[in-house]
């Protein structure tokens, strides 16, 4: 940028800097030649400095300052010498001394040891207390200043960058007695011209220009002998950060609006579920390891049951289902079906809760049919780096006698193709309630390798026949979601999508696919 069109947009704070940088670059001295205040001083120094006129560096200084008893003792004489004043060669009280030279009782017996270990005083014990008394070498002591007293002596506030040996040594040993000697931090700013900064304080600068027009100025048509400032769009403004939805909210929002686009309906219900239709209508056993209070959370109470016709007696159909397989050419679990069981309340360990209980309200006139929820569950787990007891999985179901796995691979290869992973496979796996089943591993572009994000599979018999009354193909997948939306981020630690860390929260960019 040329000279005179910086000029020209230079603010008349920086107008007035300028010229003052020519002669010099003290933060306080700037202030009071240019007659600014030391924030405007301050602006128009950052706005230089993003012209690349200037360069600022922030230095903090360490001062050393007497305290309250430092200022005190350097004017009156440290206690020990004031304490040889009042002794001679025969034995006075200690408690006298106290009175005689104003010193409290924490001064006096440090000055008695400092004493003792120069041999200035001898002690002994009496019945009024201790006695002490000067010795021959107590005159010597007197009239010696030592480090202490000559540090004492200087002027402060010293900094700390500046201190000889001795003074270190001084401070160390003032540091021990209350109150003596205090340290503190002062910050400062180094100003340092660029070639640009000290071509531009050479320059004649007028001082007269007009910042902005007024209505005054319009209304009296003043304006017209004016010079205004030109607009400076190139300068550097700060960054804004405007409301916006929490960023997995976003995340959220658009994964539902892709399965909307595939035609699928969104499926809704309570976090709190019977273990009945959590886990029973699933053709999860009784007596299986996920039940435990270690993995699961139950809440006090008992659930009703889908009992009696107005509910189809699905829940007759369940229970046959788990003890010999209800006609489905499956023998079942083999034990007999408990309902206290099945009535225990609980907060849903997965959104497939929700598949069981659309597939439960279905006719077969309504086939075939789509579904999918993208909501929260909870699992009793230990909080680590990539486990949570709080989390969203991406729930679907597709309910249609033709469908097969191929038709499931495709939904979900077209699912996280959207979400930014175009390798999608499918591995052999078990679950209670699908077969056959499969985890679902996608290739990550960053980490170059296969992540496992979730299971699928198709509904077994003894899930779908209880409650749809037939036996038909039921797609279904359970996914997820902070692994899946952790990469856009360059999230590492699941804990992080809910940390509600406000600068986070700020600066994380929006989702954008």
């Amino acid at each position: 940028m040329k000279i005179d069109s910086l000029i020209a947009k230079l603010h008349p704070l920086e107008r007035k800097v300028l010229p003052e940088l020519a002669k010099t670059t003290s933060f306080k001295e700037l202030a009071k030649l240019a007659d600014l205040t030391e924030i405007e001083v301050m602006r128009a120094l950052q706005w230089l400095e993003n012209k690349g006129a200037l360069t600022l560096e922030s230095i903090e200084d360490t001062f050393i300052e007497l305290a309250d008893n430092g200022e005190k003792y350097a004017k009156a004489g440290l206690p020990e010498k004031q304490i040889l004043k009042f002794l001679d060669n025969t034995f006075k009280a200690a408690d006298k001394l106290l009175k005689e030279a104003d010193l409290s009782m924490q001064e006096l017996n440090a000055s008695i040891g400092k004493l003792k270990r120069q041999g200035a005083i001898e002690m002994q014990r009496a019945a009024n207390g201790l006695m002490l008394k000067a010795t021959k070498a107590a005159k010597e002591f007197l009239q010696t200043d030592t480090i202490e007293e000559l540090f004492l002596q200087k002027e402060f506030p010293i900094n700390e960058s500046k201190l000889t040996k001795d003074d270190k040594v001084a401070i160390k040993n003032l540091s021990k007695r209350q109150n003596f000697i205090e340290k503190k931090k002062v910050k400062h700013v180094n100003i340092k011209l660029t070639n640009l900064g000290k071509n531009l304080s050479k320059q004649k600068i007028k001082q007269d220009v007009i910042n902005r027009l007024t209505p005054a100025m319009l209304k009296d048509g003043s304006w017209k002998k004016k010079d205004f400032r030109e607009y400076d769009v190139e300068i550097n403004v700060p960054e804004k950060f405007p409301g916006k939805k929490h960023f997995v909210n976003q995340a959220v929002d658009y994964i539902k609006n892709i399965w909307i686009e595939m035609g699928f309906s969104e499926m809704d219900g309570n976090y709190v579920h019977s273990a009945f239709w959590d886990l029973d209508a699933l053709f999860v056993p009784q007596d299986h390891p996920a039940r435990e209070m270690q993995d699961t959370y139950y809440l006090n109470g008992k659930a009703s049951l889908p009992e009696g016709k107005a509910h189809q007696d699905i829940y007759k159909k369940v229970k046959a289902a788990h003890e010999n397989g209800a006609g489905t050419g499956s023998t079942g679990w083999g034990y007999k079906y408990s309902k206290d069981e099945a009535s225990k309340i609980m907060l849903r360990t997965h959104t497939t809760v929700l598949s069981a209980e659309t597939i439960s309200k279905l006719k077969k006139s309504d086939l075939p049919a789509k579904f999918f929820a993208v909501n929260k569950v909870f699992r009793n787990e230990a909080l680590d780096w990539k486990h949570l007891f709080e989390f969203y999985q991406v729930e679907g179901i597709v309910v249609d006698p033709k469908a097969n796995l191929k038709h499931l691979k495709g939904y979900l290869t077209q699912f996280y193709k959207k979400m930014g992973y175009s390798k999608v496979r499918m591995r052999p796996a078990h679950f209670p309630y699908t077969e056959p089943s499969v985890e679902v591993d996608v290739y990550h572009p960053v980490k170059k390798q296969w992540v496992e994000l979730g299971g699928a599979g198709i509904f077994r018999p003894e899930v779908v026949k209880p409650l749809l009354g037939i036996d038909c193909p039921v797609l279904a997948w359970g996914q997820g979601m902070g692994r899946i939306i952790s990469a856009y981020w360059g999230i590492t630690d699941i804990r992080d999508l809910y940390k509600n860390d406000l600068k986070q929260l700020k600066e994380m960019k929006m989702w954008v696919k």
